[in-house]
This record gives C-alpha cells, sequence and structure tokens, in this order.
C-alpha cells in the first residue's frame, strides 16, 4: 500500500509540473482522457441547460400513452464522434429536426464553462451535421506547430488558430491579403513567417520596403526584386503591370479557343497552362503602405496617385496572372487618400494584430465581419503576435504565429536563395548581395540590408 500511495503521489506531481510547465505534454498524457470521461458523462445534462435539446416527437408521446410509459425525455444532438487532438477534443454531432448550427454556435461559451474547457468553437460540415472542436488549454500561449502539415501548391503555414487547427496563407483561394499591426504588436514576425514559408517553393518574392529596407532586405537572397523608396517602388510596380500584360497575352495564345478544344483544355489563367509554358507566380510584399500613400508636394502627390493605380490595377487583374499582393501596414484608412478604399475592396484576407484605434479595426473588418472589430480591439499590449484573421465569407479566428527570429528567416531564404527565379522585367530591381555571413553572426531587425 505504501508503494501505491507513493507511485499515486508521483503521478499527481507529475501531473501537476506537466500542467504547469508543458500543457501540451499534460493534455496528450492525462487531459485529453479526463475530458472525454467529463463530456461523455456531462452531455445530456449540459445539452439541456444550454437549451441544445429538442422535445420528443408525437409519435413517441403517443407510444408512451398507449403502453402507459413516462413520458420521454427531450433529446440532445446524437454524437457520431469523439475524436482526441494535440490540443483539445473533437465533437461530430447530428443535430436533431427542429435545430440549427447556429444555435450550437451561439452556445459555444456556455459549452465551455459547462464541459471545463479552455475554449469552444464550432462549424456546419454539412447539413445536419456540425463539428465542435473544443481546446483544452491556451495553445496561442506557447505556439507549437504541428509537424504534419497539410501540403498544397501556393498554401503556406504560417500560424496557429485559437482551436489548435494551423492558419494557412492559401493564395490560391485568397489571392490579396491586408496585414495591418501597430508598433510591437507581432506584426513583423507574421511577414517573417510567411517569406519563411514562402523560400521552398517555387515562386518569385518582390518587395517594397520604404523604410530603408530594414525589414525585408536582410532576406534579399530569397528575392527577385526589392525597392526600398517609392520612387523605385513607382518603377517597380509599373515593370510588374507590364509583366501582368505579357502573361495575359501568353495565355491569350494558348487558349486556341474552336469548336474543336474540349473545355478543359482552355486556359483562363497561369495554373491552366501546361508545365513547361505557366510563368512563376509573384508574391509582391508591401511593407508599411502609407509610406506609398503619403506626399507632401505636388510631386510626390502625382507619384502617389501612379502606385495606388498600379497597386489596384494588379489587385484587380494579377490574380489569373499569378500575381498576389500582400499588404502590410500600421494604419490603412480613407484618410490615405484616393483610391485606398478601392485597394482594400480587392484585399480578400485581413489580419489585424493589435491596433491602437477601433476605426484602424474597423477598416480591416468593418465590411466583412463586424464582431471581428471587438475582438480586433480587445487583443492586450502584453501579448504580441495575437492576431485576428478574417475573409469576406464573414468568419474569422484568433490566430497567433510563432515567434520567429530574423536571423532564423534569413538561414532560411540563404538556405534556400538558388529557388530564386530570375523574371527579366524586373532584372533591374534585382538587390544586390554580398558573401553570405557566418551563421553565427547576430542579425537584429535594424541591421544594415548586407545579408
Amino acid at each position: 500500500m505504501t508503494g501505491f500511495t507513493v507511485a499515486l503521489v508521483l503521478v499527481v506531481a507529475a501531473a501537476v509540473i506537466l500542467r504547469w510547465r508543458r500543457p501540451a505534454w499534460y493534455w496528450l498524457a492525462f487531459g485529453a482522457v479526463l475530458a472525454a470521461v467529463r463530456v461523455l458523462v456531462r452531455y445530456v445534462s449540459v445539452m439541456d441547460a444550454c437549451g441544445l435539446t429538442v422535445p420528443p416527437s408525437r409519435w413517441r408521446l403517443a407510444l408512451a400513452r398507449m403502453t402507459n410509459r413516462t413520458v420521454p425525455e427531450s433529446r440532445a444532438p446524437r454524437i457520431l464522434r469523439v475524436h482526441p487532438t494535440r490540443t483539445g477534443l473533437v465533437l461530430r454531432l447530428k443535430l436533431r429536426p427542429g435545430q440549427d448550427a447556429f444555435d450550437v454556435s451561439a452556445a459555444s461559451d456556455r459549452l465551455r464553462h459547462s464541459f471545463g474547457m479552455y475554449g469552444v468553437t464550432s462549424r456546419e460540415l454539412r447539413s445536419g451535421v456540425v463539428e465542435v472542436r473544443m481546446t483544452g488549454y491556451d495553445v496561442l500561449k506557447r505556439v507549437q506547430m504541428p509537424v504534419k502539415i497539410d501540403p498544397a501548391p501556393m498554401r503556406v503555414p504560417v500560424a496557429l488558430r485559437e482551436d489548435g487547427a494551423v492558419h494557412y496563407r492559401d493564395y490560391r483561394a485568397v489571392p490579396h491579403g491586408l496585414t495591418l499591426g501597430a508598433t510591437e504588436s507581432g506584426k513583423s514576425v507574421y511577414q517573417r513567417n510567411l517569406v519563411a514559408g514562402l523560400a521552398p517553393i517555387d515562386v518569385a518574392l518582390v518587395g517594397i520596403d520604404c523604410k530603408q529596407g530594414v525589414e525585408l532586405f536582410p532576406l534579399a537572397r530569397r528575392f527577385s526584386a526589392l525597392a526600398d523608396n517609392p520612387d523605385t517602388a513607382l518603377d517597380l510596380l509599373d515593370a510588374l503591370v507590364s509583366h501582368m500584360e505579357d502573361v495575359y497575352q501568353l495565355i491569350r495564345a494558348e487558349q486556341r479557343i474552336t469548336v474543336n478544344v474540349p473545355d478543359a483544355e482552355i486556359a483562363a489563367d497561369i495554373w491552366d497552362l501546361p508545365d513547361h509554358l505557366r510563368p512563376v507566380p509573384v508574391v509582391v510584399l508591401v511593407d508599411e503602405v502609407a509610406e506609398l500613400a503619403l506626399f507632401a508636394t505636388k510631386d510626390e502627390e502625382k507619384r502617389r496617385d501612379r502606385i495606388i493605380t498600379a497597386l489596384v490595377r494588379l489587385a484587380q487583374l494579377g490574380r489569373a496572372a499569378g500575381i498576389y499582393l500582400e499588404i502590410c501596414g500600421q494604419r490603412f484608412g480613407s484618410e490615405l487618400g484616393k483610391g485606398i478604399t478601392m485597394l482594400r475592396a480587392q484585399l480578400t484576407g485581413r489580419t489585424a494584430h493589435r491596433v491602437n484605434d477601433e476605426s484602424s479595426a474597423n477598416m480591416a473588418f468593418g465590411d466583412i465581419a463586424p464582431d471581428a472589430v471587438l475582438a480586433a480591439i480587445q487583443i492586450p499590449t502584453e501579448t504580441p503576435g495575437i492576431a485576428v484573421t478574417g475573409d469576406s465569407s464573414g468568419g474569422w479566428a484568433r490566430i497567433r504565429a510563432p515567434h520567429t527570429s530574423l536571423r532564423a528567416a534569413v538561414n532560411i531564404c540563404n538556405r534556400h536563395a538558388d529557388r530564386t527565379p530570375d523574371l527579366p522585367v524586373v532584372a533591374a530591381f534585382r538587390p544586390a548581395v554580398g558573401s553570405l555571413a557566418p551563421a553565427s553572426e547576430p542579425l537584429t531587425k535594424a541591421a544594415p540590408a548586407t545579408a
């Protein structure tokens, strides 16, 4: 008995230490089993308390009266599957007649308290089937990306969602994106993760960094073109517009639209072209877009109008030509001048880190997901990297990118420098790089662009 007591004490102590220091390990070792038992035991009573049950059908009531049995109880949604994950539990529920997926979504916060979970989210898989994802601990406190990633063309993992799922930046599904964030909000780390994820892919990276290149120029070995001032940015954008027109001419020449050509062989974008003819896709990263939109003189105003016009043209027409925009800034509002709201309307993906005012969050989500505005302005200062992401579908979620130092991002770009394609149309903007720096040499955020 003494040995059993000692073993029990050791197990409890290990569970307490793991829950404090390694919540993911605690969940896999103890938490998942305890939570599954708790959910299954409390399920019927919790669903009844949360208003997620339906009264018995008429035929069941009639049968009970005919057989002199007790009146049957209300029925909760039927559990189709309980699946533990590395961060929580996934319940697949079959709704009863008369229930709606919105009922489960509206009761998410009550389910979280009743089941003793950290977070609960739900989504409708198909008619009558709802997936409820429960997280057992704060997965955004210490972000650990899973080793197994679902690969797909032009899709890179950049962050972890609050429900434990991986947040992908899928350029085929969401061609253009807007990323907002105040100073020290984690926007630069998010951008580094994006570049690090794109580095191993066969894609051309084009950067515009008007902060004298302190953000993007250290990653220059993986960029096909870089601009560090508005004048160079204008010439670079004009070259990209010219490249877009050339790609459209190529697509048109390969369409061969006749009555003898099957529909599947008619090309409408670069992904319909044969591999040997397909141009390399281009991702344009703009750091601090306000520097492109501000002006002080008449000449700068003319330059600004041309820059915004080029960005709007790329956003409207660039998707089929394989040109994707990633616009970043501390603020993105109508006070930046004409054409800004038109540009925003073309940026389907929206990501907002901590912002300094509500109007900035409104510019990000006010037209697509008003509920996300409140979530964006409530991000605390002491948790940099937390962000709210959404798209035109109206759905949104809280995410956090894993911390990636500039040195780590530079090493990844240097490792994949051989994948940097040569685009003749932007060859004049190819950054000049020197010899590789030693791996042990520190490279801070404000270091000169020598890498």
